[in-house]
């Protein structure tokens, strides 16, 4: 086989696949036209290596298709960049594709407990189901306060941070059952309005609230949200609009994973502070600021950078395609 003569004769092909993979951006046509001339160069490749071995000329090539390789599979994103995408854009837009049924699960939640408190409250029989005399005096009286400082702190944060994390992302992967994210926001309103009814009954209610402020306030947001997740995950399936019902849910459910993975990050930080903060020996006013910090913080963030991400037009999606240059980017 005379190289000269392919090479000669294949030079302008490989010049131009070699133009193309350098270009940052490719249309719909010169990206179809950069998948040809890589498969007919991968073929010319071939044949000299099998007739001639290894040669300069099926060196440039091998240099040439790995670029060419590059240009339509897409090369790896800076990881830094990625994260900084990621935390400033994708995680906020998510969050704010989820702000009304955010708060229409926290109004649910609320109204529950409420009832729950108000019905245990209002009936001396169902309280004395709950425990004896005794047993819910200590409660009202030692229990509630010990919970927070019985363990180091460091180690309780751990555990509330890890047990609130994995209930987030339950609500998130188990949302397209469609029954586990009532059933979670049942347990929460259930667990808050029986707590609220004993410490009331015994004339602690200025306790429960001082000690649920400073952390809960982030803590029941983030929970909120999960649960507003899952429900999403759950309505793209049931009512997927003008859209196949498996594109709907894929696009909903890729797009709404990173919320399970931002709000690690958001209960690390209630958790954080219902271990140190919550038990300290501090003024009250500057437990709950913090806390009111944390959720203000929380908020901004959803809504301003949400906000301003959305109108962008960011949808949240941990994966975007362009298919103006067929290169697959982080989004």
């Amino acid at each position: 086989m005379d190289l000269d003569a392919l090479a000669s004769a294949r030079h302008d092909d490989w010049q131009r696949l070699d133009a193309l993979a350098r270009r940052r951006r490719l249309d719909g046509a010169e990206a179809d036209e950069l998948v040809e001339r890589y498969q007919s160069a991968a073929s010319d490749l071939s044949l000299v290596q099998t007739t001639a071995g290894a040669t300069p000329l099926g060196d440039r090539l091998s240099v040439t298709l790995a670029r060419a390789r590059l240009a339509f599979t897409g090369a790896p994103e800076n990881p830094l960049r990625q994260f900084t995408r990621f935390a400033v854009v994708s995680l906020p837009a998510a969050l704010y594709r989820l702000r009304w049924l955010t708060l229409a699960v926290a109004v649910v939640t609320v109204v529950v407990a409420a009832l729950y408190a108000w019905w245990i409250s209002g009936d001396p029989r169902v309280l004395a189901a709950l425990g004896s005399e005794e047993e819910l005096r200590q409660l009202a009286e030692e229990g509630f306060v010990a919970y927070y400082s019985e363990n180091p702190a460091a180690s309780f944060a751990g555990a509330v941070w890890t047990n609130n994390a994995w209930i987030a992302a339950q609500c998130v992967a188990f949302g397209i059952l469609g029954v586990w994210v009532p059933w979670v926001i049942l347990q929460n309103a259930q667990n808050l309005g029986v707590n609220a009814a004993v410490m009331f009954a015994y004339d602690e209610a200025d306790t429960f609230f001082l000690y649920i402020a400073p952390h809960g306030l982030l803590e029941l947001t983030c929970v909120f949200v999960a649960a507003a997740a899952g429900l999403r995950i759950f309505w793209a399936w049931v009512a997927p609009g003008a859209r196949p019902r498996g594109v709907a849910l894929a696009e909903d459910a890729r797009a709404l994973f990173s919320v399970a993975i931002g709000l690690v990050f958001f209960l690390f930080v209630s958790g954080i502070i219902e271990g140190f903060v919550t038990p300290a020996p501090w003024p009250w006013p500057v437990k709950i600021g913090i806390g009111v910090a944390a959720l203000g913080g929380f908020l901004a963030y959803m809504l301003v950078l949400g906000g301003r991400a959305s109108r962008a037009g960011e949808t949240g999606d941990l994966v975007e395609f362009d298919a103006g240059s067929q290169r697959i980017v982080a989004g």
